[in-house]
C-alpha cells in the first residue's frame, strides 16, 4: 500500500536541530505527494488528537530556530493499553500511514509500543546528551556542547581573576559526553562522569598537586546526577583552601540556534525517514555511523549499548595534570 499521509512528532527533551528535521520531513514528503500531520506535544498530543496538516509555508522559516515548533511533553498515558488504543484511533481517523518520531530512548520505547499496535514508526535520534546506543551522533549535541563551552569560557575569566575553583554542572544525568568534551575544551582540572567512579580524595589531591606547581584557579566539570555540586564546592574549599563556587548551567544548554552540524544532521535524518516510510519500511530507528546514515529495527536498537570513549577520558585525565 502506498503511503499517503504521515505524522511527525517530537518527544522528550527538546534539542536544537529538531526543527531542521521537521522541515526536512515536511518538504521531502510534500515533494513525494505525501501529506504530513504535525502532532503537537508529543505522544500526549497524539492521544488527544492534537494534529493538523503542515504545509510548506508552515516550516519555511524554522531551520534556524532552537526548540521544536511541535512542542514536546512527557506522556505516561502511552504506557497504558487505553493510551495506545486512543493513539491508534487518532491515526486511523486521520488515515495516517506512519509516524516519524524525533527524540531519545524513551521516545523510541513509545514508538515500539505503537509499532506493536500496528502503527508504522521511524525514529530519529534527537537529544543533547548523545546517549543513544545505535548512533554515533544525536541531533542537538553539537549545539548543546558549544553553548556550554561558551558559558564556561566566560566563567573561566572570572575564576582566574579571583583565584577560585569553579565546580560546573552540565547536563547528562546518565551520560558524560557533554561533561567530557566540554571539560577537554575548557582545560578542566577534573572531569566527573557517571561512567566512572568518582573519588573525591583524588580530586582534592589533584588540586593540591597543581597548586604546588603554581596553578591558582581551577575548573571542575561535573555531569548532573553525580551529586550536589554546591556541597562538592564546599568540600573542595575545606580540603584545599581554594575559594570554590558552584555553577549549574541547566536548561540553557537545550536552547539557542542550532549549529550547522545539527541543522545538517536533522535535515539528512528527516529526509531519509520519509524515504524509508515511502519505500514501505516500518519500525526502524535511524542513526549516524561514521557520518553515514544507518537504520535498525526498534527492538534491536533499544537493546544496544554505547561504549564510552575511554581513550578520550584517559587523555583528558593526563592533560589535566
Amino acid at each position: 500500500m502506498s503511503v499517503r499521509k504521515i505524522g511527525v512528532l517530537t518527544s522528550g527533551g527538546d534539542a536544537p536541530g529538531m526543527n531542521a528535521a521537521i522541515h526536512a520531513v515536511v518538504k521531502s514528503a510534500i515533494a513525494r505527494g505525501i501529506d504530513v500531520f504535525g502532532v503537537y506535544r508529543g505522544y500526549s498530543g497524539l492521544i488527544r488528537g492534537d494534529v493538523r496538516i503542515l504545509k510548506s509555508r508552515d516550516v519555511s522559516d524554522i531551520i534556524q530556530r532552537g526548540g521544536t515548533i511541535l512542542y514536546s511533553a512527557r506522556c505516561l498515558e502511552l504506557k497504558t493499553d487505553e493510551g495506545v488504543r486512543k493513539a491508534k484511533e487518532v491515526c486511523d481517523k486521520n488515515d495516517i500511514d506512519g509516524l516519524i518520531v524525533i527524540g531519545g530512548d524513551g521516545s523510541f520505547r513509545g514508538a515500539r509500543v505503537l509499532s506493536m499496535a500496528g502503527i508504522s514508526c521511524v525514529c530519529l535520534p534527537g537529544t543533547i546528551d548523545n546517549d543513544i546506543s545505535c548512533t554515533d551522533y544525536t541531533i542537538g549535541y553539537d549545539t548543546a556542547i558549544n553553548t556550554a563551552v561558551t558559558m564556561i569560557d566566560r566563567l573561566c575569566d572570572t575564576t582566574a581573576s579571583h583565584d577560585r575553583c569553579s565546580v560546573v554542572e552540565v547536563m547528562g544525568r546518565n551520560a558524560g559526553y557533554i561533561a567530557l568534551n566540554a571539560g577537554i575544551s575548557c582545560s578542566a582540572s577534573y572531569i566527573v562522569v557517571p561512567e566512572h567512579p568518582f573519588n573525591k580524595q583524588d580530586l582534592f589531591e589533584r588540586i593540591r598537586f597543581a597548586m604546588k606547581r603554581g596553578k591558582n584557579h581551577f575548573i571542575v566539570m561535573v555531569a548532573e546526577g553525580i551529586g550536589n555540586v554546591t556541597e562538592l564546592a564546599r568540600e573542595i574549599e575545606e580540603s584545599t583552601g581554594v575559594e570554590s563556587r558552584a555553577t549549574i548551567l541547566g536548561h540553557v544548554q537545550r536552547g539557542g540556534s542550532p549549529t550547522v552540524r545539527d541543522r545538517v544532521a536533522g535535515a539528512r535524518l528527516g529526509y531519509f525517514a520519509v524515504k524509508l516510510l515511502s519505500d514501505g519500511a516500518k519500525n526502524r530507528v535511524l542513526g549516524l555511523n561514521k557520518d553515514e546514515i544507518v537504520d535498525f529495527d526498534i527492538t534491536e536498537a533499544l537493546e544496544m549499548t554505547k561504549k564510552f570513549p575511554e581513550d578520550l577520558y584517559n587523555m583528558a585525565s593526563e592533560l589535566s595534570r
